[in-house]
């Protein structure tokens, strides 16, 4: 370790000085210097962030069909989305989909600093249209400190300002595919607004994939005074999508268009209707005051209300989950460093039915239960600048989460409860700026994740008491900087991960999820993020070009694991493709026209722990072009596009260790979308 660390720092000595040689006479605006980071509260440039952050503005967010987040977020290195049919997301951050069969689990989300993951550690991200943010930054591996205790990373989703304007958009596509979206924009000197109402269907590649998604949002920012400034973050979604349920090898072979068919006496998705029906209310407030140039402090509230409904092919499910939260930061600067520190506080209460499914229909009721959640954690984060353009922080949270089930409809009434114990977590971090054009950074976290609510009471319908939280600890070293007269860019990070009491999917016969811990896994993996772009001449043919790749290596194994009296350790973590490759091409010529062209490869990924089974690895074509141009008042952009232009067969969102080899969710083949968007300056 000690003789890599010393061949590393003379590489990128090296590197430093073939920098400096060669961006002499470079425009030193362009060194990394031209995007503030607010991960970790560091409000610096990423050349002086000691995190490994991905990061998506505008530019890379429509460069896609801007039907979902997925195509964007999976151009991010150790970062997979993957999309199991229409609506229906899974996000994983260095790994961390092992536990979530659908949904986002692990993965704390933040709303323009306000936690949009609930107080149980799921969060509704299909419920946000691609219009509801402007910029997603993700911290890739524990976010312990300023984010809590997690081991699944964090993404952070903002607003940006706006002009007052109109903006208008129209796109169809295959399978039934049509969007539209209209936002209305005000700006002055003393608020912004922004008004959307989007909407968004599709019938589906697969039988019994149709969805439907109208979200209504409002975002406000307010100059009070000349300290203070209050926002309001309000949205209403209503979302329905059908669920296809996986296909075994047989099946997916034979017709992958096809939900999961009946089965000796398990009936189908088709004949239960299998889908998922979220009506939410979300609304927040913060009030950010500045009482001098050193002291300063962001204070935020939300509540959300959600109606859930879900007839899957064994039961229905309805929740009505109410939650509420709060959060509190305080920052000090003095001279030669600043100082963070707040708390945030969040409770859940979901009444939860549990019914016989006659075919989509509530029959006999299962289980009746109302659990309660509350979980908070305070946190403390300090940066100091020292000599040499070294940057040092320390953080750490102190966390806690209790867990109460009232089972209804037992007689009398059954309580259980889980009262996890109170958790220490720290981090640590030095970056070391060696010149404007080159950085290395080192980090160590150690995270702590507890079972969330889904996972505690799965579609079993019995509470388990008995899971345990996740434990781990993170190393990792990085180098990002620019090369070639500032025109190539990278980003190079290195880690190891030791996860204890790690948390897997089981599942019964008829499909139903159930979770255990599965000893300890160790995750190893590199990230590597490379571009080159030319500078250009104002009376050059092109006015951009791109040329980009990403890429993640995992080398994930289970460690102490075993299953009845069969050993798993040594074998590769489910669900975890050891390889992926993303590459692009961003065109923009002077007129106007423009394309953008996407190649990924992903390896085999197991499906289950024993690595008997295994969805098989494929390449997949993305293009977009299109008509761009701004005039004094007026823009206007028509596109068109096409994806899985290879028509590659793959599955996409496999369903874990499932009973019976049911693994395979199969993606669409080729497919095309054409809109426009045009939008009106006022």
């Amino acid at each position: 370790m000690i003789r890599g660390l010393i061949v590393f720092i003379c590489i990128v000595r090296s590197l430093s000085a073939i920098a400096q040689q060669e961006n002499r006479s470079a425009d030193t605006t362009q060194v990394l210097d031209e995007v503030t980071i607010e991960a970790f509260q560091y409000d610096r440039p990423l050349s002086e962030v000691p995190a490994s952050i991905g990061l998506l503005q505008t530019k890379e967010l429509e460069r896609f069909s801007n039907t979902s987040l997925l195509s964007a977020i999976n151009t991010v290195p150790g970062v997979r989305m993957e999309e199991r049919s229409p609506g229906s997301y899974r996000l994983a951050i260095r790994g961390s989909s092992l536990r979530s069969p659908f949904g986002v689990r692990n993965v704390k989300v933040y709303w323009n600093g306000l936690p949009f993951t609930d107080a149980g550690g799921n969060t509704y991200l299909n419920l946000l249209d691609q219009n509801s943010f402007q910029q997603a930054e993700i911290i890739k591996g524990p976010g312990t400190s300023l984010y809590g205790a997690g081991t699944g990373g964090v993404l952070l989703l903002k607003n940006a300002p706006v002009k007052s304007g109109i903006d208008v958009s129209a796109m169809a596509g295959s399978y039934g595919l049509m969007r539209y979206t209209m936002q209305a924009k005000s700006h002055s000197d003393q608020s912004n607004i922004q008004v959307l109402y989007a909407h968004q269907q599709s019938d589906g590649y697969r039988q019994q994939t149709k969805m439907a998604r109208d979200v209504v949002q409002t975002q406000a920012d307010f100059l009070v005074n000349e300290k203070g400034t209050l926002s309001a973050n309000i949205l209403y979604a209503d979302l329905y999508y059908q669920t296809p349920g996986a296909l075994t090898k047989q099946q997916y072979q034979t017709d992958p268009r096809q939900a999961r068919p009946t089965a000796g006496p398990n009936p189908g998705a088709i004949e239960q209707k299998a889908a998922v029906y979220n009506k939410t209310f979300y609304s927040g407030l913060s009030y950010d005051y500045q009482w001098n140039d050193r002291w300063s402090n962001t204070t935020g509230v939300y509540g959300s209300f959600t109606q859930f409904d879900n007839p899957a092919i064994r039961n229905v499910e309805k929740r009505v989950e109410q939650g509420m939260g709060a959060r509190t930061n305080t920052l000090y600067i003095f001279p030669k460093g600043k100082l963070n520190f707040g708390a945030e506080y969040q409770r859940s209460f979901s009444p939860v039915k549990v019914y016989d499914n006659n075919q989509g229909q509530s029959g006999a009721m299962q289980t009746d239960d109302e659990i309660s959640i509350n979980t908070y954690f305070g946190f403390a984060q300090a940066e100091f600048y020292l000599p040499a353009n070294f940057f040092l922080t320390a953080g750490a949270s102190i966390n806690k989460l209790n867990v109460n089930d009232i089972k209804l409809s037992d007689t009398p009434p059954r309580n259980a409860s889980n009262n996890f114990d109170l958790v220490f977590s720290p981090r640590i971090a030095l970056l070391n700026k060696i010149s404007p054009y080159i950085s290395i950074h080192a980090s160590y976290s150690q995270g702590y994740s507890p079972p969330t609510s889904q996972e505690l009471f799965p579609s079993t319908g019995q509470f388990n008491p008995d899971l345990k939280p996740e434990q781990g600890k993170n190393s990792e070293i990085g180098i990002r900087g620019l090369l070639f007269n500032t025109t190539f860019t990278y980003d190079v990070v290195v880690y190891n991960f030791q996860l204890n009491q790690t948390i897997v999917t089981r599942r019964l016969d008829d499909g139903a999820e159930y979770f255990v811990n599965a000893g300890k896994t160790q995750q190893r993996g590199a990230e590597i993020q490379l571009g080159w772009s030319p500078h250009l001449l104002p009376q050059s043919f092109l006015s951009n070009l791109k040329v980009w790749t990403s890429f993640t290596y995992n080398d994930y194994t289970f460690k102490n694991y075993a299953k009845d009296t069969t050993n798993y350790s040594g074998n590769k973590l489910t669900g975890i493709a050891p390889h992926i490759v993303v590459a692009g091409l961003d065109l923009n010529i002077q007129t106007g026209l423009y394309t953008n062209i996407t190649f990924t490869y992903t390896d085999r990924i197991p499906v289950n722990d024993a690595n008997t089974d295994y969805a098989n690895d494929y390449f997949l074509l993305g293009a977009r072009a299109g008509y761009k141009k701004q005039w004094q008042r007026l823009s206007l952009d028509i596109f068109g596009g096409v994806d899985n232009a290879l028509n590659a067969k793959y599955s996409l969102g496999n369903d874990l260790n499932a009973a019976l080899g049911r693994y395979y969710n199969a993606a669409p083949g080729i497919n095309y979308y054409a809109g426009l968007k045009t939008g009106l300056s006022l």
